[in-house]
């Protein structure tokens, strides 16, 4: 799988080599890190890419991916999948940027990308939920075109869904 460009950022797909980089705290001597990279939300993203690994193999394109800049290189966060879609097509995604990233737009710039890459490879519904007081993720999920689905005592969840073929313009539902 390749990188995924963006007007202002690249999304590259993280190797299970990079992911233990991530989880210990140590670059290697290429990778360009951000201060304050890898988050927390980073880390236990990569431990989840690197059980799923373990047990099922490489999930792909819907694996994790490094949020870097695209004028740079430099490492500002990760996004991606919680895994492979299930039996009815859905996807969970999550994201999260460096404290001096946000506000900037990264975030749904990054899940719109993924947006398009969940829908290219035949993802029907793609899933993301926030603590009901993250009111900025809130936004970054609808600035990506997912909207709110219901909520919980904890979370506010968002969706979109896709019906038709990927290459319908105009094809995506609002969640019921």
């Amino acid at each position: 799988m390749g990188e995924l460009q963006t007007a202002r950022l690249v999304l590259h797909p993280m190797t299970t080599g990079e992911a233990e980089r991530v989880v210990a705290g140590a670059p290697d001597g290429e990778a360009r890190w951000a201060t304050g990279y890898p988050t927390e939300g980073d880390v236990l993203a990569a431990r989840r890419f690197l059980r799923t690994c373990a047990d099922t193999g490489d999930p792909g394109p819907f694996g994790n991916y490094e949020i870097r800049l695209r004028e740079d290189g430099t490492a500002i966060g990760g996004v991606g999948f919680h895994g492979p879609a299930d039996e009815t097509g859905t996807v969970t995604i999550g994201y999260g940027l460096i404290p001096s990233a946000r506000g900037s737009g990264y975030a749904s710039e990054a899940l719109r990308a993924l947006l398009r890459l969940a829908r290219a490879r035949g993802a029907t519904r793609v899933r993301g939920d926030a603590d009901h007081d993250n009111t900025a993720s809130h936004h970054v999920m609808t600035a990506a075109g997912m909207r709110p689905a219901g909520q919980d005592e904890r979370v506010r969840y968002f969706e979109t869904t896709w019906t038709g073929t990927p290459d319908a313009p105009d094809d995506r539902e609002a969640a019921p």
